[in-house]
C-alpha cells in the first residue's frame, strides 16, 4: 500500500544521499540513535548533479510522498560546481511536477555533510511535516 493511501501514517520519504559526504552523516544520525521517521529510505549515489528529474518525479509517482536531494555542495570531490548543476535538477524536476499537478513543496534539496547527523534528522522531521500538512490540506480540497 502506498503512504497516499494510508491517510494516518507517516509519509514515505526517499533520500537521494551521495556516497563520500551525505551518507556518513545520515549514518551517524542511526548510530547516534537521532529520531526522525522510520518511513525515510535512502539511495546512495556517486554525485548529486548525476540524478536525473526523471528519477525524482518516478519516485513521487511510485508511493513517495516526498524527495529529499542530500547534496554534496561545495564539497564535491567530483564538480567544483555541484551545488549548482544539483540545483538545476531540482529546478527541472520541480517545473516538470508543475505541469503534472504535484506540488513542488514534496521535493527538497540540502546540502548535508558527513558529520550532518542533526540536521539531516531535523531535515526529516520537519519535511515529514511539512508533507503531512500536505496530505490534510490535499484531503480537505
Amino acid at each position: 500500500m502506498s503512504a497516499a493511501a494510508d491517510p494516518g501514517g507517516t509519509p514515505r520519504v526517499l533520500v537521494f544521499s551521495t556516497i563520500n559526504i551525505s551518507d556518513p552523516g545520515i549514518d551517524l544520525a542511526g548510530s547516534r540513535h537521532l529520531e526522525y521517521p522510520a518511513t525515510v529510505q535512502t539511495m546512495a549515489v556517486p554525485c548529486s548533479s548525476g540524478l536525473k528529474p526523471s528519477w525524482l518525479i518516478h519516485a513521487l509517482e511510485s508511493g513517495f510522498e516526498g524527495v529529499f536531494v542530500a547534496s554534496d555542495g561545495e564539497e564535491c570531490a567530483y564538480l567544483p560546481d555541484c551545488a549548482e548543476r544539483t540545483a538545476a535538477i531540482i529546478d527541472r524536476a520541480q517545473a516538470i511536477m508543475s505541469e503534472r499537478g504535484i506540488p513542488a513543496s514534496r521535493l527538497k534539496m540540502a546540502a548535508l555533510c558527513s558529520v550532518c547527523a542533526e540536521p539531516f534528522a531535523n531535515y526529516m522531521r520537519e519535511f515529514s511535516a511539512t508533507l503531512q500538512q500536505l496530505r490534510a490540506t490535499a484531503s480537505v480540497a
